[in-house]
């Protein structure tokens, strides 16, 4: 299978963070970034698949942005969104970006 696929967990709460928007944008030649996924992680803090229908993947730069302002607003919280990039090389495989999520911090690793 190949794609881009996430996982938001609240380390926090100790739970998968269900109901976060997620962007996926791709670095285009002229330097822009364009969107060309988009996604609301389920019950178990998941997007299986940001490509979405179109499921091409190319080589090159892509970010994942994470909208976390709604998933805190009854919390105080740090970060509005959560942005990161990330350098697809072969776009023959699936990569995999969890977030480990709190009020004020993330971490972010490549998956499998």
């Amino acid at each position: 299978m190949i794609g881009i696929s996430t996982h938001v967990l609240d380390t926090a709460k100790g739970r998968p963070a269900p109901g976060v928007r997620v962007m996926l944008e791709h670095l285009v030649d002229d330097g822009n970034w364009i969107a060309v996924g988009e996604g609301l992680t389920d019950d178990s803090g998941r997007v299986a698949q940001l490509l979405g229908s179109r499921n091409v993947l190319n080589g090159g730069f892509y970010r994942l942005i994470f909208f976390v302002a709604e998933y805190f607003k009854d919390q105080d919280y740090f970060y509005p969104q959560v942005a990161v990039d990330f350098l697809v090389r072969d776009p023959s495989t699936h990569y995999h970006v969890p977030l480990l999520l709190s009020p004020y911090g993330y971490t972010t690793y490549r998956g499998s």
